[in-house]
C-alpha cells in the first residue's frame, strides 16, 4: 500500500481543517484487503484498502480522512447502537441504513473550502432529504430508493454504526485508544473549534458546544436543585420560645429563643400562558409531585401558583390532579412571585416551571429560587414580532427540562 500517499492526504486534510488535526493524527493506519475502501473501528484504528488508495487522488483521500474521523468524533458508533435498539433495527440492511444516514450527517457541510468531496459521497439532497439534520433524524426518514443503488457498497466500519466487522482487530489489539484517550481527543478538537468558531461549519460548532456541555439528566438535576435548596442554611428554620436557647444562661433575666427545624415550605409557580403547551403543563404537574417527594412527602408544605399575565389563586397541594391550571394569555411571572411571597406561610424555596418567555423580578426574592426551563429553539411571538425574552436572572438556579 502507498502509505506515503495516504500520509500526504492526511497532511492536506489537516491543513484544510486545522481544528481536526489532533483527531486526524490520533488515528492508527492498518492495511486491510477486506475493507472495501477505508473504514474505522471504535478504537480509532483506520483500515485502508491498497487498491482504493492507488486509484484515488490525494485530494479525494484527504476528504476521506476527514469523513472517517468525523464518524468517531461524533460518536456515531454509540449513537448508532442506541437508535437501532430504539427503532428495533437489526441485520445487514439496518447496518447499511445506519451507515448511510451517518454519512448524510457528515457530508452535508464538511466539504468545500479546500477539501474535495470524494466521488460517490452520499449527500442528503441526493436521497431527497433535507440538510442539517442528525443521523437519528435521517434514519427515521430514510428508506432504500432506486436513486441510490451505489450506496450498497458503503462500509465505514464499526466506527460508523457500532457493529463490529470481520476485518477489524480485536478490542485488545494493538494501537487502539482507551476510552480516556478518545475523550481527550474529542475535547481537544472541540476546544479548537470553540477557539476559532468562524472557521468551522455550523454542524461542527453545534457538536463542539455539546461536547463541552453534554445533555444532562434533567429530572435528577431538578430534583437535586430542589433538595439542595430546601436543605440549605436557613431553609425550614424558625425561632421558638418553647425551648429556650442555651445562651440564655449567660444573660440573666432575658429569655432567648432557640432555632428549631421545621419542614421547608415550597411555592411552585407554573407558567400557564399560551406559549406553554398542554404536554408541558402535564409535565409540570409531574414535577410538582416530585417536588413534594423531595421535601419528605409533606404535601401540606407545598403551594402551587398558576400564572400567565396575572397570578391565579394559590392552591394547597392535596391531589396533583385537582390543581386547575388556568391561563392561556400573556406571561408575567412577576405577579406569580408576588403571590407566592404574599402567602401567610412565606416559602423557603420558590420553584418556577416556565418556558422563560417572561419578565423577571428586578431583585432576588428573600428565599432560594429554582427555575425549571422548558426549552425553546427561538423567541416566541406573543404579540410583538420584535419581542425577545429575558434570560433567567443570575440569582436563580436554572435547570433545562426535557
Amino acid at each position: 500500500m502507498d502509505v506515503e500517499k495516504l500520509y500526504a492526504a492526511r497532511l492536506q486534510a489537516a491543513r484544510a481543517r486545522p481544528y481536526l488535526a489532533t483527531a486526524l493524527f490520533a488515528l492508527h493506519l492498518v492495511e486491510s484487503r477486506e475493507v472495501p475502501t477505508m473504514g474505522v473501528d471504535r478504537y480509532w484504528r483506520c483500515y485502508a484498502s491498497a487498491a482504493f488508495v492507488e486509484r484515488t487522488p490525494v485530494e479525494e483521500l484527504a476528504g476521506v480522512w476527514v469523513h472517517e474521523v468525523s464518524h468517531l468524533l461524533r460518536d456515531h458508533h454509540g449513537r448508532g447502537r442506541l437508535i437501532a435498539r430504539e427503532l428495533g433495527l437489526e441485520g445487514p440492511a439496518a447496518q447499511l441504513r445506519t451507515n448511510i444516514t451517518a454519512d448524510c450527517e457528515i457530508n452535508d457541510d464538511v466539504y468545500g473550502d479546500g477539501l474535495v468531496r470524494p466521488a460517490g459521497a452520499i449527500r442528503p439532497d441526493r436521497l431527497l432529504l433535507p440538510t442539517g439534520l442528525l443521523m437519528e433524524e435521517y434514519l427515521r426518514r430514510y428508506r432504500f430508493h432506486p436513486r441510490d443503488p451505489d450506496a450498497a457498497w458503503l462500509d465505514c466500519g464499526s466506527g460508523a454504526d457500532g457493529t463490529d466487522r470481520p476485518w477489524e482487530l480485536d478490542p485488545e489489539g494493538a494501537h487502539g485508544l482507551t476510552a480516556q484517550e478518545r475523550d481527550a481527543v474529542r475535547f481537544r478538537v472541540a476546544e479548537g473549534i470553540r477557539g476559532r468558531p468562524g472557521s468551522a461549519p455550523a454542524g461542527w460548532r453545534r457538536w463542539a458546544d455539546e461536547a463541552f456541555h453534554p445533555p444532562q439528566p434533567w429530572r435528577q438535576l431538578l430534583g437535586a436543585a430542589v433538595r439542595s435548596a430546601v436543605s440549605g442554611p436557613g431553609a425550614g428554620e424558625d425561632y421558638s420560645y418553647g425551648r429556650p436557647a442555651r445562651r440564655s444562661a449567660g444573660v440573666p433575666g432575658v429569655l432567648l429563643p432557640s432555632l428549631r427545624r421545621r419542614p421547608p415550605r415550597v411555592a411552585v409557580v407554573i407558567d400557564t400562558s399560551g406559549s406553554v403547551s398542554d404536554e408541558e403543563l402535564g409535565s409540570a404537574l409531574l414535577e410538582v409531585a416530585a417536588i413534594a417527594r423531595a421535601v419528605g412527602g409533606r404535601r401540606d408544605q407545598v403551594r402551587v401558583v398558576p400564572c400567565d399575565a396575572a397570578a391565579q389563586a394559590v392552591h394547597s397541594l392535596c391531589e396533583v390532579a385537582g390543581i386547575p391550571l388556568v391561563g392561556g394569555g400573556g406571561t408575567d411571572l412577576r405577579t406569580g412571585f408576588e403571590a407566592a411571597l404574599r402567602s401567610a406561610a412565606r416559602p423557603d424555596v420558590v420553584v418556577v416551571l416556565t418556558d422563560g418567555q417572561t419578565p423577571w423580578p428586578s431583585t432576588a426574592p428573600p428565599c432560594r429560587t429554582v427555575v425549571g426551563l422548558f426549552p425553546r429553539s427561538g423567541h416566541y411571538n406573543e404579540s410583538d414580532p420584535d419581542y425577545r425574552p429575558e434570560t433567567p436572572p443570575e440569582w436563580a438556579r436554572v435547570v433545562t427540562i426535557g
